[in-house]
């Protein structure tokens, strides 16, 4: 093969890095996030179950218009839609750091995260258009899975600088250099890839994104307002109207988001239950974790974020040994294991107590809270595009995805109805040691539950589990951090 030219190189180096770097930028929102949350909650008055809303509302509508964004992408081109998602979500971060109510901020960020849908799959098309297939392109796919795991780390830490020495706002002003920057490199190094001839499945996009949205709120709700609440009994049923209708959709539709053939083969169905099952247990990790952190241990904002530090490096390092691991254990087993060691990490992190020990009752647990992420996101990975025809690759990635922030907002709502169960007259510190404790216990749950199904539906099918390799050209989206940090 003859070698690229230098011009060649380094505008191959450019497009990089400005994939990474805007890859990146989504990875820092949703990390920065969290170690503001409890600064956030106290100066836009947040109720403790409303302020779950300001990772929801994110992870909603990603997860909703990820797939249209996809197909978009097909239609429209994938630049253009690349320089749309961009605009968007950095106008959106500008409106999150002026927001001066709990509403303005929960609709910026839902604004934030249809950008980041547009962005996210235009990233990878982008490198795959313009990275030959070979050892090239599976490097930059490794850097492109490395920064997942890079920005969650520098993220957790740097909001917590941010909101202990100038304003949680500040990590969201940022992105307004940084978007303009990457729009302005993206028309000057990136061309626009072929448009393909298609049409959008409107009523999939919507119906998915309103089930999934109803369905949510009346968990969120029921925390505070009851089971009997008719509020919460109707957001619940509009959610799963919404969502059969999606489901009916799908079936019929000539170009469907979310091919229902794709759920015909066992080992890919146990990979979106898991999924969407570890990803809601982590989110709740995180979310709950900080507010204990905060609220109970009595860490300011840099602490917090320099406390994750022992899970977040250890899932970086392990996130890393992932390829040479697999081919030594197979996939399935790998996969086990991830989630086997992460339960464990969880139940031992469940049983803080009011006045813990960091080193024996956070570092260690979170120690193998990251080991088990680490080996878990990308074999989940794999298993969710197992044996997809090459028609079906760009869709089978989507639904992982989908699988993903459905998981993260699902989850997240199931554990704030779960943290209030039996609070009675509790109060201050120990009311949130006591939501914590039980959010905990609620994700250890869902991590056990996520083995069972990989156990059952993934490990046992497999004959020959060392076969199971991931093709170059079905690569989904990585996993965002911190709700995932590898690929």
């Amino acid at each position: 093969m003859i070698p690229d030219s230098p011009r060649i190189a380094a505008n191959r180096a450019a497009i990089l890095t400005i994939i990474l770097v805007s890859y990146v930028m989504i990875v820092l929102d949703t990390s920065v996030v969290l170690t503001g949350l409890p600064k956030i909650q106290a100066e836009l008055g947040f109720t403790a179950a409303g302020l779950s809303w300001v990772q929801s509302a994110y992870t909603l509508t990603f997860g909703g218009f990820l797939l249209v964004g996809a197909r978009a992408g097909d239609i429209l081109g994938r630049r253009r839609m690349f320089v749309l998602g961009l605009g968007i979500f950095t106008l959106a971060s500008l409106a999150i750091g002026v927001a001066q109510s709990p509403g303005f901020l929960i609709a910026s960020r839902a604004i934030q995260g249809v950008g980041a849908a547009i962005l996210a799959p235009s990233t990878l098309a982008i490198l795959q258009t313009n990275f030959p297939q070979g050892p090239e392109r599976t490097r930059a796919v490794a850097y492109y899975g490395a920064s997942a795991g890079i920005g969650a780390s520098v993220g957790l830490v740097l909001g917590g600088i941010l909101a202990d020495w100038t304003s949680w706002r500040v990590g969201f002003f940022v992105n307004l250099p940084i978007g303009i920057g990457m729009i302005l490199a993206t028309y000057r190094y990136i061309s626009e890839t072929e448009r393909r001839p298609g049409r959008f499945d409107i009523v999939g996009g919507v119906t998915s994104t309103l089930g999934m949205t109803a369905l949510v709120y009346g968990l969120v709700r029921s925390a505070e307002s009851g089971w009997s609440d008719a509020m919460t009994l109707s957001s619940l049923g509009a959610g799963i109207a919404f969502l059969v209708a999606f489901v009916l959709n799908e079936g019929r539709v000539s170009q469907p988001i979310m091919p229902l053939r794709l759920f015909a083969n066992r080992e890919r169905i146990g990979a979106y239950v898991a999924r969407v099952l570890f990803l809601g247990a982590m989110i709740g990790f995180f979310f709950f974790t900080t507010q204990f952190l905060q609220g109970v241990a009595g860490f300011d904002a840099l602490q917090t974020g320099a406390a994750f530090l022992p899970m977040t490096v250890t899932n970086f390092v392990l996130a890393m040994m992932v390829p040479r691991l697999t081919q030594r254990f197979g996939n399935s087993r790998l996969l086990a294991c991830g989630l086997a060691v992460t339960a464990v990490g969880m139940v031992w992190l469940s049983r803080v107590s009011m006045d813990p020990s960091y080193f024996l009752d956070i570092a260690l647990p979170m120690v193998l809270v990251g080991f088990g992420q680490g080996i878990t996101l990308s074999p989940l990975t794999v298993a969710g595009v197992k044996d997809v025809a090459s028609a079906d690759a760009g869709a089978a990635s989507g639904i992982v995805n989908v699988a993903h922030q459905f998981g993260n907002s699902l989850g997240l709502a199931v554990l704030v109805a779960v943290a209030g169960v039996g609070a009675g007259s509790l109060g201050g510190r120990q009311l949130l040691a006591y939501r914590a404790e039980t959010a905990l216990e609620g994700s250890s749950v869902m991590l056990v539950l996520a083995l069972l199904a990989v156990l059952l539906l993934i490990v046992r099918p497999t004959r020959n589990p060392r076969t199971s390799t991931l093709p170059e050209e079905t690569f989904a989206l990585p996993a965002v951090a911190p709700e995932a940090t590898s690929r």
